[in-house]
């Protein structure tokens, strides 16, 4: 006799061969994701500038193409052509690992009053709204990594963009290998957040 829910023969014998193959494929490729070295940018130093301490800012995640919109490492080949650095990622989404320390920067200043990102109920005065144009290595000719971030400050509270500016940095690669390219970008990106924090606290 033959009970309804239990399979015989042939096709329980496929159906425990394909699962295997399915949780087989999926180990691995956590198996391979988990190989990749992870990396953060290190925190940013105390910036002075002005004091802005009755004046609260909004950090908004920035905008960025696809191509950086993602947890991968980008080295530039040529001006058109770029590939993703092998065995290696951010420990987040690039955008969000840049929202993070720009108000990670702007709190260690001590001189706003607040600072923070959508959604954490601040009484704002103004947005600094930002988009990542490169945050790369560059191999044409010295390995150079290169970061550009482009900011404007909107004032909160009568929707008018009071300044903008692009910010860019490059830095030489020191070494070869994961490690040396991200210290560069981490280095190139600390220059770029400390302008973008300094200008932000004359402009408002």
């Amino acid at each position: 006799m033959k009970f309804p829910g239990v399979l015989y023969g042939r096709k329980a014998g496929l159906i425990r061969a394909s699962t295997t193959l399915i949780l087989a494929a999926a180990l691995s490729a956590c198996a391979s994701k988990a190989n990749n070295d992870t990396y953060s940018l290190s925190s940013s130093p105390a910036i002075e500038g002005p004091s802005s301490t009755s004046k609260q800012i909004l950090i908004p995640e920035p905008t960025a193409l696809k191509a950086l919109d993602s947890d991968q490492v980008v080295i530039r080949l040529s001006g058109s052509e770029i590939q993703y650095l092998a065995k290696s990622q951010w420990s987040d989404r690039l955008p969000k690992m840049v929202q993070a320390k720009l108000v990670q920067a702007f709190e260690n200043t001590g001189k706003i009053g607040g600072v923070g990102k959508p959604g954490e109920g601040l009484a704002i005065d103004y947005q600094v709204i930002t988009e990542i144009r490169s945050f790369e290595i560059s191999t044409e000719g010295a390995d150079t990594a290169v970061v550009e971030i482009f900011a404007k400050i909107l004032n909160d509270r009568n929707g008018t963009v009071g300044a903008q500016r692009a910010f860019r940095a490059s830095v030489p690669v020191r070494g070869t290998g994961a490690a040396a390219f991200v210290e560069g970008l981490d280095g190139a990106f600390a220059q770029v957040a400390g302008e973008i924090v300094r200008w932000t606290l004359k402009a408002i």
